[in-house]
């Protein structure tokens, strides 16, 4: 029995260490654990998605859903550290590790799926490209632009749905590019180009930033794209990538139930099965993502649900919640059932 016993204790010895190795199973979680804070890729230059505030808080939709992801993973939706990123550097950042996570108003499309070694987790903003002009300047359509020159961020998608529609449609155009939205927007301000094109909710946000001056500057009626904007991850972190994409789909839930930062805690004592798992009553959904089993409630009572979120950062910019409102009010959002 002693010999026995000592070679199990021995297998143990040996064993353990490989055990904890393995960790969560998620490369990318152990590594945000090990540090203790989630680094999040935002654009930190974007009204309503990503910009510091007078105290440089990073404020929007894409900081706020990093903090969710925050709050799911660690417990803590402070513990993030955001790094400004351009729309040339953005996704070499979160290959190379710099970035757990990339949150940059970024145009889910084929190419960059299949070719970055990147995955989009979902969409979080349904967006097109639009085109800004001054209201000084009589053009009322985007048909008015033929030989105009485009004020736009290169290496980005607006950049070929531009090229795409003026060809489409046999017009000429003459791109300036410049790679700094601050840069580029003060290019059209002075007139260096004729048009500013970009996502229509980026647009929106400069007009509304520009104060008294709003109204002399149109937003053209025509969107040109599809642009489903939404948070990448790496391949090949299964585990990480499921903890995002679910982080989403919480967000969406708990707005379908009615399940807000203010309520939460009362609906942990709600009779609905549905509400009961998403907020980790019953179920074990969250050891199924090597969370803690209130993940969904964490990042729901200390960041909002999507309505919440939207309210804070797209609301004050004017911005109809539109095809991004649930599917059951007309909209796009679609949240899978958590069971």
């Amino acid at each position: 029995m002693k010999r026995i016993a000592a070679c199990l204790i021995l297998v143990f010895l040996l064993v353990a260490p490989a055990l904890h190795a393995q960790g969560s199973g998620s490369p990318t979680l152990d590594a945000v654990r090990g540090r203790g804070f989630l680094i999040c890729g935002v654009s930190g230059t974007t009204p309503g998605f990503s910009l510091p505030d007078s105290r440089g808080e990073m404020r929007g939709s894409d900081a706020d859903f990093c903090r969710s992801v925050a709050a799911a993973a660690l417990g803590d939706a402070t513990r993030v550290r955001f790094v400004a990123l351009s729309s040339t550097n953005r996704f070499t950042a979160l290959q190379s590790g710099e970035v757990d996570i990339l949150a940059r108003t970024t145009t889910w499309t084929l190419g960059r799926e299949a070719s970055l070694g990147l995955l989009f987790a979902g969409v979080t903003f349904y967006d097109g490209t639009a085109f800004m002009v001054k209201a000084d300047s009589g053009l009322r359509s985007a048909r008015d632009l033929d030989g105009a020159t485009i004020c736009i961020l290169p290496g980005t998608s607006t950049e070929l749905a531009v090229s795409d529609w003026f060809r489409q449609n046999g017009m000429r155009f003459t791109p300036v590019l410049i790679d700094s939205t601050n840069e580029l927007r003060a290019a059209f301000l002075a007139d260096r180009c004729d048009s500013y094109a970009t996502d229509s909710s980026s647009l929106a946000a400069f007009r509304f930033n520009a104060g008294d001056r709003r109204e002399a500057f149109t937003l053209l009626p025509e969107l040109i794209s599809k642009e489903p904007l939404g948070p990448l991850v790496r391949k090949g972190d299964d585990k990480w990538f499921d903890i995002v994409r679910w982080t989403l789909f919480a967000l969406l839930a708990a707005e379908e139930q009615g399940v807000t930062s203010a309520n939460a805690r009362d609906q942990l004592g709600s009779t609905s099965p549905d509400i009961r798992r998403l907020l980790g009553v019953d179920g074990d959904l969250g050891r199924a993502l090597g969370l803690d089993p209130r993940w969904a409630f964490t990042a729901i009572t200390q960041v909002g649900n999507f309505e919440e979120q939207w309210q804070r950062n797209m609301a004050p910019l004017g911005l109809a919640r539109g095809v991004n409102a649930l599917w059951s009010r007309g909209g796009l959002h679609y949240p899978p059932p958590f069971r």
